[in-house]
């Protein structure tokens, strides 16, 4: 919905809604994604407050449009005050709480989209302890993977559009019909956040069987994009990448790792690859729909979806 132009370089002041010593906030609330936003030409707005919130905009047939995606709104009913002092109090506003805040529709906000589900990884525990957390499918395909004489390889992502992972990810996203970053952020991200995006590839021989994405943000991390051959398939590579990539990251101080949506309808084998390794289902809070000029004249029909939010 958020398409980003070509990238330039540009400079944003840092403003980190994580403290470091907190708990993980998603990837879109982050600085290094509002870092990466403006170096490709996007100037995404914070709201201040505690913490602050990060917002997208756009113009959609004349109509401004923000968005505020994967945020703790602890306080919702000043969300009219933040929006006023940023100049976006007659915006259309589309809400996604990191969870679920049915406090939204005492303000007017509208429920458009009923919560999802998104698979977390915690990386407090030791590792033998995560070890003994993996389901036992998936820790068996782990020791076939390790016992594969697989070559497993981390580095930064290399700052090249023509990235064999890049291309085969956009390849994918055209025959699945489904839509990710667009290339140029994703490389900014890299770019303007030094080793902040980790590449983990499987090796047998000289040859690439697969690779995993995690991008870094405070004491979380998120997975991003990943791909795997037939061979790699065969030999549980991205078994072997998680658990190792996981382990990488315990290490570095990351207290939890993001594994993207869980879809059991739609993509059930992922689903249970996620849960298999330890994720735990995480309720996120829906999409609403606002515009703060109607107030809460809404307000009663936002009570109607207020039990599914």
């Amino acid at each position: 919905m958020f398409d980003a132009p070509s990238c330039d370089t540009a400079h944003l002041a840092p403003r980190d809604p994580c403290a470091p010593s907190a708990t993980p906030c998603a990837l879109q609330q982050h600085r290094r994604f509002a870092t990466a936003l403006q170096a490709c030409g996007r100037e995404p707005v914070w709201l201040d407050g505690a913490p602050p919130l990060l917002v997208l905009r756009r113009r959609l047939g004349g109509v401004g449009v923000a968005m505020v995606s994967r945020a703790l709104m602890k306080h919702p009913h000043i969300l009219a005050d933040q929006l006023r002092q940023a100049g976006l109090h007659r915006h259309l506003i589309l809400l996604s709480p990191e969870q679920p805040t049915p406090e939204l529709s005492q303000i007017g906000a509208v429920a458009l989209m009923t919560p999802g589900f998104v698979a977390r990884i915690d990386l407090t525990p030791a590792q033998d302890v995560r070890r003994a957390g993996l389901h036992q499918k998936w820790r068996n395909r782990l020791v076939f993977g390790e016992g594969s004489g697989l070559l497993v390889k981390r580095q930064n992502l290399p700052l090249k559009a023509d990235h064999w992972l890049l291309v085969a990810d956009t390849l994918q996203q055209s025959n699945r019909g489904y839509r990710n970053w667009p290339v140029a952020l994703t490389l900014a991200y890299a770019r303007q956040n030094p080793s902040s995006a980790k590449l983990f590839t499987a090796f047998e021989g000289r040859e690439a069987v697969a690779a995993m994405l995690f991008l870094r943000h405070g004491t979380g991390a998120t997975y991003h994009i990943g791909h795997i051959t037939a061979r790699g398939r065969a030999l549980c590579a991205h078994n072997l990448l998680l658990w190792q990539a996981t382990g990488w990251l315990a290490a570095q101080g990351h207290m939890s790792v993001e594994l993207g949506l869980i879809d059991t309808r739609n993509a059930p084998g992922l689903a249970r690859f996620k849960l298999g390794a330890g994720a735990k289902a995480h309720k996120l809070g829906g999409t609403w729909g606002w515009w703060p000029p109607m107030g809460q004249i809404l307000r009663p029909l936002a009570r109607l979806d207020r039990r599914h939010m």
